[in-house]
């Protein structure tokens, strides 16, 4: 079952409907990335396991990361709106499951099954976009998308921080299932299919080498050098099946009738810049979202609700840089000189970071996560359109999936090896103190107010010196983002929609 473009006269009903049922979506995954950031300490003071925090991120991330090629061709293939239904009944049953947990691994394994549904929600989210909307005008979505996104970066930690705070973390992911339903129907009731099936091909084994080598990549990011030496057999083992799967995959991708990604799209400078952007956004961004609670909340002494106040400069930062390049990519049909703007005011932002004190400022704060936020605000709604008004609509899911794929597998690379580094200096830097910590598993709000003035004194001494290496990482990235940046050659966005081949 394929997907028809919306026709212009429907513009003023139809469409209005797609994007605020596609926004609701979008909301829906986003929200539920940015919720847990507040709550991590509480989740790790309640369940134990600090050497596994990153991997409550890291799971949801690498999962949603494995499967968006697949639900991108799925939504090519057989039409978006049967398979988005399949993608959120998959994400609300993670979600329920996560809201059980009753301790780590437990929650670890829902949170993976969770991403399962919400890779296919971006993906499908931003081909219906494709679909529906002139290329030129797809910059302004995309940039109302990024304000969605920036509302779930106010609304999530916000959440989370008062939910884990005044009721139980886990309701922090029980708050899924009403939303779910509620953008589920709209999307029903707005988007129509074409109603024609046609036979195809799925790229099986594709799908299956690709998680195989990307699942392996991340866990030899994360474990190596902590939990087992680089030269021990787990780590070369896991280094062995990550480089015969990608080898394969790219075997395999070479002969398959329909590849779930299409190795022609690398020799696109478009797709090829973008991804690299994208990719490091990525990192930075899951590694900014991910570690500063921590910092807030243990260092600072805010409580998770405070902590969620707190970042909300980052969402003002995304929230109007990616409204301003929406408008600027839908008035002049240029994007070229927005991912240059971006980089250098990440790396700034990420710069500022690296400076931070227990006695650090709000103002001061508040301007790094500013910055951060306007860089990451004007490479957003670039890395989607640009792609999108490169290639052939028949592929445009494809292609968009793809896009996303190599964004997240930098947000999961980026967290595990940030959440590595982090619990190795953190144990490092806590010493005897540890111990008394039950090796900082047991480490959060609750259980520092009950620590000596001298200890939380070292505890958050220990922090500060854990997250500033994450954050140097971070700019050294986008100074090398912003150098690739440059190469981007700019494909100017008409006006119209792109005719659909049969």
């Amino acid at each position: 079952m394929t997907d028809a473009p919306i026709p212009a006269q429907h513009e003023t009903g139809s469409l209005r409907l797609v994007i605020l049922s596609i926004g609701l979506l979008l909301l829906l995954a986003s929200l539920d990335q940015s919720i847990v950031s507040t709550a991590l300490p509480t989740i790790v003071a309640d369940l134990g396991g600090l050497d596994h925090l990153s991997w409550v991120v890291t799971a949801y991330i690498l999962t949603s990361t494995i499967v968006a090629p697949l639900y991108g061709k799925l939504g090519d293939l057989y039409g978006r709106r049967n398979t988005i239904f399949v993608s959120v009944a998959v994400f609300l049953a993670g979600s329920a499951l996560c809201g059980v947990a009753g301790s780590m691994m437990f929650l670890i394994i829902a949170r993976a099954i969770q991403g399962l549904g919400g890779g296919g929600l971006f993906v499908l989210a931003l081909s219906v976009v494709g679909d529906a909307v002139p290329p030129r005008e797809r910059g302004k979505i995309q940039g109302v998308f990024a304000a969605v996104f920036s509302t779930s970066s106010v609304l999530g930690p916000l959440a989370g921080g008062w939910i884990s705070q005044n009721l139980d973390w886990h309701w922090i992911f029980f708050i899924n299932l009403p939303l779910g339903l509620i953008a589920l129907v709209g999307f029903a009731a707005s988007f129509k299919p074409r109603g024609i099936r046609t036979k195809h091909q799925i790229d099986w084994w594709g799908a299956i080498t690709l998680t195989l080598g990307l699942g392996a990549l991340t866990l030899l990011t994360s474990l190596g050098g902590r939990s087992f030496a680089w030269s021990s057999p787990p780590a070369l083992g896991l280094a062995a099946l990550t480089s015969v799967s990608l080898i394969a995959f790219v075997a395999i991708e070479a002969r398959a009738a329909e590849p779930i990604l299409p190795l022609w799209l690398f020799r696109m400078n478009v797709f090829w810049v973008t991804s690299i952007v994208g990719f490091i956004v990525g990192a930075a961004m899951f590694g900014a979202i991910t570690f500063i609670p921590l910092y807030l909340q243990i260092a600072k002494g805010a409580t998770p609700t405070g902590s969620g106040l707190q970042l909300i400069p980052m969402t003002l930062g995304i929230l109007t840089t990616s409204t301003l390049s929406g408008r600027y990519m839908g008035k002049t049909g240029k994007y070229w000189i927005l991912p240059l703007i971006g980089m250098t005011l990440l790396c700034a932002g990420m710069v500022l970071l690296t400076q931070l004190q227990r006695d650090t400022g709000i103002v001061v704060f508040s301007l790094s996560l500013v910055m951060v936020g306007m860089g990451m605000g004007c490479i957003f709604p670039v890395v989607t359109t640009a792609v999108q008004n490169a290639v052939p609509r028949e592929t445009m899911g494809t292609a968009t999936a793809a896009g996303i794929l190599v964004r997240q597998t930098g947000g999961a690379l980026g967290v595990a090896a940030f959440g590595a580094l982090f619990s190795q200096r953190l144990i490092a830097g806590l010493g005897d103190a540890a111990a008394i910590l039950g090796g900082g598993g047991q480490l959060g709000p609750q259980t520092m107010a009950k620590l000596s003035p001298a200890l939380q004194t070292q505890v958050a001494t220990a922090v500060i010196d854990a997250v500033h290496p994450i954050y140097w990482i971070a700019a050294v990235l986008a100074v090398i983002g912003l150098g690739f940046a440059f190469l981007l050659e700019e494909v100017p966005l008409v006006n119209r929609m792109v005719p659909k081949t049969e």
